[in-house]
Parts: C-alpha cells; structure tokens; sequence
C-alpha cells in the first residue's frame, strides 16, 4: 500500500458564526475557495495534478449544498479536470475528509487529492439540514436522542466531572489559544480572508476570549437544564442510564464550543507525486479509523475510536507525543484524559474549540494542521487527532512529522 504524505495545511482563521461577525459576509463558497486558492498558491500547484478535492460540511444546504467541493475547485482556478465530492459524517467531517483523500492515494487509485472542510455557520445556521435522527421516533427513540448539551452534562455527571472542573479546563483552554497566537505558532498555516479588491477582512482568530477567568464563568447559567427538565432530556437521559439519579447540568456557552466560520484544506499525495510537483513532504498519514459509540452518551467516541486506532497500528497510548481531542464540550476532552490518565500537557497544547471555535464541517482538517505545525515547533514525531460526533461515532487518525 502506497504512503499517503501530507505536503502542506492551511486554514482561514475563525470568525464569530453570527451576523456580527467578520466572515458573515463571506459566503460558504467564498470560505472554501480561500482554502483551496492558498493551496494552489502556496506550493505553486499545477492543478492539474490533483485527482480529486474531498471537503466535509455539515449543513449542507443553500449555499453550502451542491457539493461545495466540486464548485469551489472551480472557483479557485482548479480547471475543469479536477473532481470534488461533499462528505458529512457531522463534527468529524473535515477528518473524515482527509482521511477519505489519504485513502485514494493509499490505495494507488489517486497520486494527489486535497482533503478539508468549510462551515459557515453564521449563514447557514447549525441544524438547517435537519434529518431523521431528532425528530422521527423510529430513530430517536432506540438511540434515546438527547441533544449533545444534555449528553456533555450526562458524561460529566456520570464520571464525576464538576462545574469547576469543566470552567479550569475552559480557562486553560483560552489560555493555551491566547499564548499560541501571541507566539505565532498559527500564523504559518492561516489563509486570510480578502474581498474582491484584495482587502483583509479578517486574518486571526475572532473568537477567542483571553480575559476569561474562573470569576467570568461562575456568572455564567448552564445553557441545558432547560432542554433536560423541561424539555424531558434528563428523563431519556436516565432511562439510558439508571445508574445516574440525576444529570447535574453544568456546561454552558464558556466552556462548550464556539460557534464559528471557517474552512481548511490540507494536500495529500505519493512520494512520486510529490517529486513531479517539486515538493517536500511534511508529515504522512499513518493510520485512521472510525467507530460507533452509544448514541445517548453520543459524545464518547473519541475513547473508543482511540483505543480501536491504537491497536490497529500496532501502538500504545504512550507512543503518541501530542493529541488534538476536539473540545465540542469540555467533559469529553475531561473524560478523554480520565480514560487513559494522559498528561494534560499533551492534549490540545494550542487550546481548542472552547476558546478558537468550532466550524463543524472544516474542524477535523484544521486540526490536523495545528497538530503538524506543533509536531515541527517542538520536534516531535507523532500526533493522533479525534473528534466525538453526533449519534454517538468517533473518527481519529494518526500522523507523522516527516
């Protein structure tokens, strides 16, 4: 089996998914292109090599439907001849993207693909798709569907996370995300976002919060005990889970992840391929794999999917020097560490979701992006990111700094 290398990775940075926000006016497309136009430019890419464009989005409709993929390789000046195809498996679509690009290199059917993923999430707002799963009994009731707050506050309740537990995370996490963006540890990767007459409208990340302290979020409500008691959540929530007499709701905006706008694009080729387009590879894709969890828990997938992966390669935990576990709340990175008692050190050095944001269809790409930028800053070897995913799956792959 062919390696699949990665060359390079880039991503826009965030803005706030709100009509307030600097990329409000950028629509999906425009996101996309972005990504893929500094791709091209950066490495002086003769498009015609590329077989094939792989980007996730979640919600895809409107603007973002229409496979975003094929449409924004247009736009971007990828020629006619280069394909795109539009992937959603939910927060872990952008992974998913690049790993379903690795995979046609891996195979030999495809010598050089780009995977990534765009969410704009201030146009297209989250849950526009809508679908089976909440709504249609015959799905929602076997899965005891809950909304993924209600499932955040039921891992933290049944694994002994507090309120103060998931706002020191939260605060560590804004932290790590102020500290890395005064350093530049994310100016090598950002593709900033211009009009049409070449003007930045936005080049950092928007959302961050560096003031956030303990004080600020103890003043903040939990966002779910609405949903859980009212709305009967923490009633499935129980039938689910007898052992737990009572779901104790304690995330909320400041230590849940943001709402943002965003895209990234990371390219993927052969070792010959690379060669022809005079490039030189960054990091290879060693291993990826995806998995189901229970879907009422929903957001645990990234223990299990972990575990799976790490057997699969023939590694141990200890193997890996860095984890990007995305911080869609922060009792899933809390349980993450619980579960394999990792060095907080390792997981998310950068901060994450909490603190950057969260654009649903392009995170799992701008992940893979941090990890290798930090993987060359430090001078380490090996990274595996994972995402948790609505319904209950996980997504993880590992890297390799080359």
């Amino acid at each position: 089996m062919a390696e699949a290398y990665i060359y390079d990775a880039v991503r826009t940075p965030r803005g706030r998914g709100k009509q307030d926000g600097s990329l409000h006016e950028v629509s999906t497309l425009g996101l996309a292109t972005t990504a893929l136009k500094a791709i091209k430019e950066r490495n002086k890419l003769d498009t015609h090599m590329v077989d094939d464009v792989v980007l996730g989005c979640v919600d895809t409709v409107g603007e973002s439907g229409s496979d975003i993929a094929r449409v924004s390789a247009l736009t971007a000046g990828y020629g006619d001849q280069v394909p795109g195809i539009q992937i959603n498996r939910f927060c872990a679509s952008g992974l998913d993207a690049v790993n379903f690009a690795a995979a046609q290199v891996m195979s030999g059917q495809h010598d050089m693909t780009i995977g990534g993923g765009v969410e704009s999430m201030s146009r297209v707002g989250i849950g526009s798709e809508g679908g089976a799963w909440p709504v249609d009994p015959s799905a929602a009731l076997p899965a005891y569907f809950m909304p993924q707050g209600v499932s955040a506050d039921l891992i933290a309740t049944k694994y002994g996370f507090t309120r103060d537990d998931v706002d020191a995370y939260a605060v560590e996490s804004q932290k790590r995300a102020a500290e890395a963006w005064k350093d530049g540890r994310f100016s090598k990767s950002i593709a900033p976002v211009r009009d049409i007459n070449g003007v930045t409208i936005l080049d950092h990340d928007e959302y961050m919060r560096p003031g956030t302290n303990m004080q600020s979020l103890a003043s903040l409500k939990p966002s779910f005990i609405m949903m859980g008691e009212q709305g009967g959540f923490d009633a499935v929530a129980l039938q689910a889970h007898p052992e737990i007499e009572q779901v104790n709701h304690i995330h909320h905006a400041g230590n849940s992840s943001g709402i943002v706008d965003g895209a990234a694009a990371v390219l993927l080729g052969s070792a010959e391929a690379g060669k022809r387009a005079g490039l030189k590879p960054r990091g290879r894709i060693r291993a990826f794999c995806n998995i189901g969890s229970e879907p009422a828990m929903m957001l645990t997938g990234p223990v299990d999917v972990t575990r799976k992966l790490l057997k699969r390669a023939g590694m141990n935990f200890n193997d890996i020097d860095l984890f990007e576990v995305n911080e869609a709340f922060a009792s899933v990175v809390l349980r993450f560490m619980q579960a394999f008692d990792a060095d907080p050190k390792k997981v998310n050095p950068n901060g994450g979701a909490i603190a950057l944001g969260h654009p649903l269809g392009a995170t799992g790409a701008m992940l893979v992006g941090t990890a290798l930028d930090e993987l060359e800053r430090t001078g380490k070897s090996t990274a595996l990111i994972t995402l948790c995913i609505g319904a209950g799956m996980g997504t993880a792959t590992i890297i390799e700094r080359v």
